[in-house]
């Protein structure tokens, strides 16, 4: 529990830094390229005196460690990493995606947000994955043009490096521009995910960069090279984002969006006229400190701090973390929280999204008094966090898939990036231009304009709208006397999982004391308000007859999440973990 005046002081810190925001949705379990589940790979904490890079692939770390090493800002270390990504990690993130990045400023003590979350086409309608009055099926809707929406990544970048970059902007793509000469060797993750991946083989400009003339993949350990992604880069390098979103280029990925056979209506004008967004992030005391994470268009960082206030009026605080007790409580305020995220998270430009109400702790003490000692609530109910907006507001049954990448970044002033970025479910659409894949951010959207009860849903599609995204990189901070100090920073990939994923995380550090490598090393449960699920193959598979004893329907199933964090210890040393369930590295000095 928060003391009450502890809780005054955090209240007024959050409240300086507190955003708008919008709408939400639930989703089927489809997933035609699903996460390769590896096997765990032991890894041990990184510890680093002056700053700190963990990202999803080790080529990237050393890309964002380079830079840091010659005295570049954590958004110059960000830059390189998604740059390396693109081109390694490419079934996850690059050019053709997303993002939504975390700043922490070290001499203002301020948490900014930039949103470079995909747009919709100015011609797009709710009715857009109708077909014979139904939604289309769902694999129809990813692999075609419809799915594709504006890229943000780039511009997103670009305004963070305005704001806050140090390094000449050009040599920020150096290292990934002679690895894409080069080549880089075929990582087990991506190797797994290309065998037997009919659907990105049917695509002609996919099929001849991942696979061989005999229709074969590529194999682990092959040297894949890119060039026409290195000339991409190179532009981009000399041109900035104009030379992305105008141009040849542009012009491309307008022909590939509309000569698919499900073609789209990306146009010239959409790219051209793109625009990232400067937010304030969204923050909420817990416990000693305050959490900050992105606000709607973005339902992750709302349904963090959900879950962390109505979890502080429980005692998961004294449950082991891998107990009945604590899988209980944590998969009950998870199926709160996502209620009211498939309730009401959406484009808050588009739809008034209550985020003050949602997070009022008059409002979040009366959820908390649903969650019982002994026994499951089942499915739950969204809240009225307003009066009458239960009745306004249809829930909407959108995927959303788990292919994503996440880097958290120290740099040697203190300031710090958490940035999770996305091109949506493997491959994304499949769409191979410039050699980067195009996103299908757009089945974000609800595939059907209204709900059951024929009532809109705030998270249709509309030109020029985000759709919601369950990203929540997240930046924690510590008040003391001298003002707001750093303590954790921390994301994941996961599709809609991954609001639980860095909240458990979050639990973990900063409740039950473990270090940050262990809790992310914690077996993972929770509720997106279906089943409890239960990471398969670990040990938390031997809870499920208490917790069926207490009525919790339960599901076992992989979590390939990719959780990076730094954590920075009292003494000011950075301590840093990379998730064994994937590839990624930490390296520090």
């Amino acid at each position: 529990m928060t003391h009450p005046a502890r809780a005054a002081r955090l209240l007024w810190l959050a409240g300086a830094m507190l955003a708008a925001a919008p709408a939400a949705a639930q989703e089927p379990e489809f997933d035609a390229n699903p996460e390769p589940q590896t096997a765990y790979r032991s890894k041990q904490a990184v510890m680093g005196r002056h700053f700190m890079a963990v990202t999803a692939h080790p080529l990237a770390t050393e890309a964002a460690y380079r830079v840091l090493d010659r005295g570049g800002s954590a958004v110059d270390a960000a830059i390189a990493a998604q740059m390396m990504l693109g081109l390694v990690e490419p079934q996850s993130s690059g050019l053709g995606g997303g993002a939504f990045m975390l700043y922490y400023d070290a001499a203002r003590g301020r948490v900014t947000v930039f949103d470079g979350r995909e747009t919709a086409p100015a011609a797009a309608t709710a009715d857009r994955f109708m077909q014979d009055a139904r939604p289309m099926p769902f694999a129809d809707a990813v692999d075609s043009g419809k799915s594709v929406g504006v890229p943000g990544v780039l511009r997103a970048l670009e305004l963070a490096h305005e704001r806050h970059g140090k390094l000449p902007w050009p040599s920020l793509f150096d290292d990934a521009i002679d690895r894409a000469r080069r080549g880089f060797p075929v990582s087990p993750r991506l190797a797994a995910l290309l065998r037997g991946n009919r659907r990105l083989a049917a695509q002609p400009a996919a099929r001849a960069y991942f696979f061989h003339a005999d229709g074969s993949p590529r194999r682990e350990g092959e040297v894949l090279r890119n060039p026409e992604l290195a000339r991409t880069l190179a532009q981009v390098a000399r041109g900035g984002g104009d030379a992305f979103y105008r141009g040849p280029l542009a012009q491309a990925m307008v022909q590939a969006v509309r000569s698919h056979p499900r073609p789209g209506d990306l146009s010239g004008a959409d790219l051209a006229g793109y625009a990232a967004r400067e937010r304030d992030a969204l923050c909420r005391p817990y416990r000693v400190y305050v959490a900050c994470g992105a606000p709607p268009p973005s339902s992750g960082g709302l349904a963090v701090l959900q879950m962390l206030a109505l979890l502080d009026h429980t005692p998961i605080g004294a449950a082991e973390p891998v107990s009945a007790a604590a899988v209980h409580y944590f998969s009950e305020a998870g199926r709160l929280a996502y209620a009211d995220r498939d309730r009401y998270v959406a484009d808050p430009a588009f739809v008034d999204v209550p985020v003050r109400a949602l997070l009022d702790p008059a409002y979040l003490a009366r959820r908390s008094a649903l969650i019982a000692a002994d026994r499951s609530m089942g499915k739950a109910a969204p809240g009225e966090p307003v009066p009458g907006a239960l009745a306004r507001r249809g829930v909407d049954d959108t995927p959303a898939l788990p292919s994503t990448t996440h880097v958290s970044i120290v740099d040697a002033d203190g300031n710090a990036v958490a940035m999770t970025s996305t091109i949506e479910q493997a491959f994304g659409s499949k769409l191979f231009v410039g050699g980067f894949l195009l996103n299908n951010e757009l089945t974000d959207f609800a595939l059907s304009p209204v709900d059951g009860r024929g009532v809109p849903v705030a998270n249709r599609v509309e030109g020029g709208k985000r759709p919601r995204s369950t990203m929540a990189p997240t930046i924690v901070l510590r008040a003391d006397a001298s003002g707001p100090r750093l303590r954790l920073v921390v994301g994941s990939p996961g599709g809609s999982a991954i609001a639980n994923y860095v909240a458990q995380t979050l639990v973990a550090n900063l409740a039950w004391g473990l270090d940050i490598q262990s809790a992310i090393d914690l077996p993972h449960y929770g509720s997106r308000n279906r089943a409890t699920e239960l990471e398969s193959g670990t040990s938390v598979e031997g809870l499920v007859p208490a917790l069926r004893a207490m009525g919790h329907p339960v599901a076992l199933q992989p979590f390939p999440s990719g959780l990076h964090g730094v954590e920075i210890l009292s003494n000011g040393l950075l301590r840093a973990g990379a998730d064994p369930r994937r590839e990624g590295t930490a390296l520090g000095r």
